[in-house]
C-alpha cells in the first residue's frame, strides 16, 4: 500500500471508531507498505485512558512482531500524536510519523493533547498540576541496580 492508502486506512480507522463509542482516533504500523499493526482509541471502551490508537497500535505490532523495537517501520495517526503517544512512538523507533489531522483541531473538539504539549513547556511551578520531587536519594538504588547489572536488555 503507497502512503495514502496507509492514511485513509487510519482516517477509517478513526470513523470506525467514533461509530462504536470510541475517540475519532486511529492508527496503523507498516513496514514496506505492508500493514503489520492497526488500532483505535478505545479509552472509553476499555475504561483506559492510556489506549489511544497509537499506543494500541504499538502494542499490537510489537506483540506481533515480538520485539519491543519498531525501527524499519513507520506510523500512520489519523491526529498528530499525543505527547503520550509521541513519547511511545520514540520509544518503539518507529521511523517516520504520518498524520492527518493537527493538535489545534483535536483542541477544538475539546481533547487536552495541544493544553499537554503547553504544559510541558512550562516550569514545573507553573504547571497546572504541581509536580514535586521526594525520596531521590531512596530512588536512585534502581538506578544503580540498573547501571550496575551486566545481563540486562537495553532499550
Amino acid at each position: 500500500m503507497n502512503k495514502e492508502e496507509l492514511m485513509r486506512r487510519a482516517i477509517a480507522l478513526s470513523e470506525k471508531s467514533v461509530m462504536i463509542g470510541g475517540g475519532p482516533f486511529g492508527a496503523v504500523i507498516a513496514k514496506d507498505g505492508a500493514v503489520i499493526a492497526e488500532a483505535s482509541n478505545s479509552v472509553t471502551i476499555d475504561y483506559d485512558p492510556t489506549a489511544h490508537a497509537e499506543v494500541n497500535a504499538i502494542r499490537n505490532a510489537c506483540a506481533r512482531l515480538r520485539t519491543f523495537d519498531l525501527g524499519g517501520c513507520e506510523i500512520y495517526c489519523s491526529c498528530e500524536p499525543c505527547p503520550m503517544c509521541l513519547g511511545a512512538i520514540y520509544w518503539a523507533h518507529l521511523d517516520t510519523i504520518y498524520y492527518a489531522n493537527d493538535r489545534k483541531a483535536a483542541a477544538g473538539i475539546g481533547f487536552d493533547d495541544d493544553f499537554i504539549y503547553q504544559e510541558i513547556d512550562c516550569p514545573f511551578a507553573d504547571r497546572k498540576l504541581p509536580i514535586q520531587l521526594l525520596l531521590p536519594e531512596e530512588g536512585m538504588k534502581a538506578f544503580d541496580m540498573w547501571r550496575n547489572k551486566t545481563d540486562k536488555t537495553e532499550y
